[in-house]
């Protein structure tokens, strides 16, 4: 099958065309004719198949064949998503093909200045990509008009309802219009998304073109056995060891990221955190730089697992595994993406065997074991030296005795003054007269 058979335009075919695309993926050639027809659709498929095309290419289209008159158009399609990063890579697929028929797309999430939203609004879009709570903002404040929406979409659903966005996407409902097309697309296919989709849908369409959450078959899965205070110095082990020259690590908290880039620094391989405290400009910038190759290991929370699409990246590294199963697919699909081949190794300690049989009860298979039989003796004395300067560093500084400065000599005391004579009772000396002198006074 080819996208000539789907019924797209032909500006929309030579858009796919310059992107080198010639054959649609499944969720493509089952979704896109379901959608032409008008009904809702509940659609389910792994990640990195192409979800992202799979509505943009038929929503574009519809949109482009009845384009209002009036300069500052309203939004007429609205796709949700759970991220900011997702927001971006949603946005950068819709403006590709958005723009060879003259329509207006723009992006709404939180992080950054509302006010540059609201003019881009002020002037008129087609399409909005946004997050739930930046976009309740808005509706809020007056400064979009969903009235005239055509098409709700749910990107990631399944991720949306994980962070709790459930009573956002219900309020955002109930701005809309009676009458609209309503697409859930999903990666997982879980029992929470059919509750959404009874609420939300109207007799939809179900489309499922993978398993519930299977993962790529390009990517290559390992788990190395490690204790939990040896984490840091596998990675960076493997690292050097392998040669990579770009890694996608995934820690379970903030602060931990952080931690970890910092190690990675001290063990000169240039690396750097994204998460949610970051700032929206520093996470642009930070994810610009990695796909450059400017930086070697790019460290992320579970804030960055449904929405970074980096072109080609070899290898993701699950420095700790996620509290839930499903993550864990998302996270390994940042890697094997568009036909391409990819590995993920999970860092495993004894603490986390749970969460490990967990999520290959999900896989339904067994992950593969790896061993590195020469990590234990090098790592050692690395981790030994690290200790001693951590050490050190705590410790009081103890100084020589030639570093002691020496003892002032004893000043001795000031001899006390002596205290001024009192006065004599009655007249000073000075003013007393003088003896007389006469014939009295003298002898004969």
């Amino acid at each position: 099958m080819s996208f000539d058979t789907l019924g797209l335009c032909p500006e929309l075919l030579r858009a796919i065309a310059a992107q080198g695309y010639s054959t649609p993926t499944p969720i493509q050639a089952q979704a896109i004719p379901v959608i032409f027809e008008g009904c809702d659709l509940l659609a389910g498929a792994q990640t990195g198949t192409g979800k992202t095309a799979a509505f943009a290419l038929p929503i574009v289209q519809r949109l482009s064949e009845a384009v209002p008159k009036e300069k500052r158009r309203k939004p007429r399609a609205l796709v949700l998503v759970p991220t900011r990063e997702l927001a971006g890579q949603v946005s950068d697929v819709i403006n590709a093909y958005a723009r060879r028929l003259s329509l207006r797309s723009t992006m709404i999430y939180g992080g950054v200045t509302i006010q540059a939203q609201i003019e881009r609004l002020h002037r008129g879009v087609d399409i909005v990509v946004a997050t739930p709570g930046r976009l309740l903002d808005h509706a809020e404040r007056g400064t979009i008009n969903l009235s005239q929406i055509k098409f709700l979409v749910l990107d990631e659903a399944d991720r949306m309802l994980d962070l709790g966005f459930i009573d956002d996407i219900k309020q955002v409902a109930g701005y809309l219009p009676p009458k609209h097309q309503a697409l859930l697309f999903s990666a997982t296919y879980s029992q929470s998304i059919k509750q959404l989709a009874d609420e939300l849908l109207d007799h939809p369409r179900r489309i499922e073109v993978a398993r519930r959450a299977i993962t790529a078959d390009a990517v290559t899965q390992a788990v190395y056995e490690v204790e939990k205070s040896r984490k840091r110095e596998m990675l960076s082990f493997l690292i050097r060891q392998e040669g990579w020259k770009q890694v996608l690590v995934f820690c379970r908290t903030r602060y931990g990221a952080d931690k970890l880039t910092e190690e990675l620094l001290y063990d000169g391989i240039k690396a750097a955190a994204i998460h949610s405290n970051k700032s929206q400009s520093i996470r642009n910038r930070t994810l610009a730089e990695f796909k450059r190759g400017d930086l070697r290991v790019l460290v992320a929370t579970d804030v960055a697992a449904r929405g970074l699409d980096i072109e080609r990246l070899p290898q993701v590294v699950n420095y700790d595994l996620p509290q839930v199963p499903e993550d864990y697919v998302h996270r390994i699909g940042r890697t094997g993406r568009a036909g391409e081949t990819g590995v993920a190794f999970s860092l495993v300690c004894q603490e986390e065997k749970v969460l490990l049989a967990a999520i290959e009860k999900l896989l339904a298979y067994a992950i593969p074991r790896q061993r590195l039989a020469e990590f234990p003796h090098v790592a050692a004395r690395r981790s030994t030296r690290i200790q001693e300067l951590k050490q050190a560093a705590k410790a009081p500084k103890k100084r020589t005795p030639a570093q002691r400065p020496a003892k002032a000599a004893v000043k001795p005391e000031p001899a006390a003054k002596p205290e001024p004579a009192k006065p004599r009772r009655g007249k000073p000396l000075a003013e007393r007269p003088a003896p007389k002198t006469g014939r009295r006074g003298r002898r004969s």
